[in-house]
């Protein structure tokens, strides 16, 4: 009788800080827990990891090792167990072990599609590290999980793969997010915005977020309010972060709690993404989720996603008058919401598992 094989998830999400790619890793991996059978999964974490789970069915093994480079982590910790003990690696972040490569997601290949985003050394090296992992997955991972049409596409003809290697698996909501609590503390720290209608934009502030699009746009209407919340990350820092901070109609809020960010979604004019480029594309999802309206841009995934739930903006196009675009009718978000849920990304992963395991 053949022996059942047993996958190994990259717990490398408990050590980082909570963006779309941990949050659907971490909601994620609670899902497969109420489907998945006793000994079929692992969660393989480092022993500096934290707000660890309380699972069932998925066994969470605590190695001796805290994590300090997640490559090391990866390259070397993680792969080490996964071939030692014959598991198959399954992770989420666009990596995988470089010679055990199983089941791996990539989100995006936007690395190898932007290189020119990328512009001081350190960014650099982020660059060729991860286009390294972008292509290592391609021709070596047992199964890709894209999570778009758009996304399995580029992969296919960016690294001339069978399309049947790739699954499309789309990212969702759970739990995690949908049970945060509105926290209207905001109001108090900025209450001009309790009585002024804003738009609302939250994001990695990353070059491929093109903040661009909003000071160009806040230059050419200066009676409309911004508010810009998110975190600067070290590599691919636009240029417009500064320019934004001097300008009267935005308010740059920083860091802000997941509570307070749905607050904010909440009491919105709109809720604008004008990236322009992106794999799925989570925020706008969530701030439908709010209620918010949402003005998005008509790049890569998104018309895929949010069909005619959305008001479309040219990314590339700052001049227009977003009062006339949102007298446009559109679609209720129910449908969309109803559609992409966690635990109906988690069903569709465990029937791509369990073809590997049994």
């Amino acid at each position: 009788m053949k022996q059942k094989k047993i996958l190994a998830i990259n717990g490398e999400s408990y050590c980082r800080n909570i963006t779309g790619i941990e949050r659907v890793a971490t909601d994620i991996v609670k899902s497969l827990d109420k489907i998945a059978k006793q000994n079929e999964i692992e969660l393989i974490v480092p022993s500096n990891a934290k707000n660890l789970p309380k699972l069932q069915n998925i066994k969470i093994i605590t190695l001796p090792y805290e994590i300090k480079s997640f490559p090391k982590w990866t390259q070397f910790i993680f792969q080490k167990y996964v071939i030692k003990n014959k598991r198959i690696s399954f992770d989420f972040s666009n990596t995988c072990p470089l010679f055990a490569s199983g089941i791996e997601y990539l989100h995006d290949i936007y690395c190898k599609l932007y290189p020119s985003d990328f512009k001081s050394k350190r960014d650099k090296i982020v660059q060729k590290y991860s286009t390294f992992m972008y292509k290592t997955i391609a021709k070596h991972a047992k199964k890709i999980i894209a999570v778009s049409e758009y996304t399995k596409k580029t992969i296919v003809d960016t690294y001339k793969i069978n399309p049947n290697k790739v699954s499309i698996v789309y990212d969702g909501l759970g739990d995690t997010y949908k049970n945060i609590s509105f926290d209207n503390s905001i109001f108090d720290k900025f209450p001009v915005l309790r009585n002024k209608d804003y738009y609302f934009t939250l994001g990695s502030l990353s070059t491929r977020k093109n903040l661009k699009w909003i000071a160009d746009h806040a230059e050419l209407y200066p009676n409309e309010l911004f508010v810009i919340s998110g975190k600067a990350l070290q590599n691919v820092v636009p240029p417009e972060l500064e320019k934004l901070k001097t300008m009267k109609n935005i308010i740059s809020a920083g860091y802000l709690s997941d509570g307070q960010v749905k607050a904010l979604m909440s009491k919105c004019k709109a809720f604008i993404f004008p990236s322009y480029f992106e794999g799925f594309g989570l925020p706008p999802l969530e701030a439908l989720y709010c209620g918010a309206k949402i003005i998005i841009s008509d790049a890569t995934c998104l018309p895929e996603i949010y069909k005619n739930c959305a008001f479309y903006i040219n990314p590339d196009l700052p001049n227009i008058n977003l009062d006339e675009l949102l007298l446009q009718k559109i679609d209720s978000p129910n449908a969309i919401l109803n559609n992409f849920t966690v635990e109906s990304s988690a069903a569709q992963l465990y029937d791509i598992i369990d073809k590997y395991i049994n």
